[in-house]
């Protein structure tokens, strides 16, 4: 275990994130409820007050983990798929930093898309980051309709993003429990289920339900 002395002499940003990787390992293990701020604590090789004192009591150290962790996914899909680049290389390369993500954090996916998705109020802190991941696929895909020279009602653009994100997700859980499996290679594999059929929607090419 480190010594609490040695600990304080680390930069105070140096010591929240220790906390935090600590943090997030445990409740990834544990989930909320079952973890505990001794466990923590031990894990960061600290005291349990030190804990409370940089990052207060458990739900808002919970809070801060998936606000770092949600935070560091935004920034890895960002800063992959720049607006200037075509729509499947921009889809691809979101997609590749996305999984690329998961793959490098897989406790903080699990405390993400896992252990926050059925407790109040954590479970809004994810609606809202599934929501700006929506928009961001629904932005891109209207992008590339309009450079097509096609327009689709707005609902029907939220439809797709809302059923490529899901899908996504459920392919990063998948991912998650499998660290055998290359990230990139299922990004290629989302790549090919998700833009063979974007592919088909720019062209304009929809399916209709049989006449009876």
């Amino acid at each position: 275990m480190s010594s609490v002395p040695a600990f304080k002499r680390l930069p105070r940003a140096v010591r929240e994130q220790q906390m935090l990787d600590a943090a997030v390992k445990v409740f990834s293990r544990r989930g909320f409820h079952a973890a505990s701020m001794d466990e923590i604590a031990e894990d960061a090789g600290i005291s349990k007050p030190m804990v409370y004192a940089y990052l207060g009591t458990k739900e808002e150290l919970f809070v801060a983990c998936l606000h770092r962790e949600g935070t560091r996914m935004m920034q890895a899909i960002a800063g992959a798929a720049a607006p200037d680049l075509p729509a499947d290389e921009r889809l691809w390369r979101g997609l590749r930093a996305f999984f690329g993500f998961v793959g490098a954090h897989r406790d903080g996916w699990a405390v993400l898309y896992r252990q926050a998705r059925g407790e109040q109020p954590f479970a809004g802190e994810l609606a809202t980051m599934r929501a700006r991941l929506v928009e961001v696929v629904a932005g891109m895909l209207d992008h590339a309709l309009r450079a097509e020279g096609r327009e689709i009602a707005a609902i029907d653009l939220e439809v797709v993003a809302y059923a490529l994100v899901g899908a996504t997700e459920s392919l990063a859980d998948w991912l998650a429990d499998h660290p055998e499996a290359d990230p990139e290679k299922t990004a290629t594999r989302m790549m090919n289920v998700a833009w063979l059929g974007a592919a088909q929607l720019l062209h304009g090419v929809t399916w209709r339900p049989p006449t009876d």
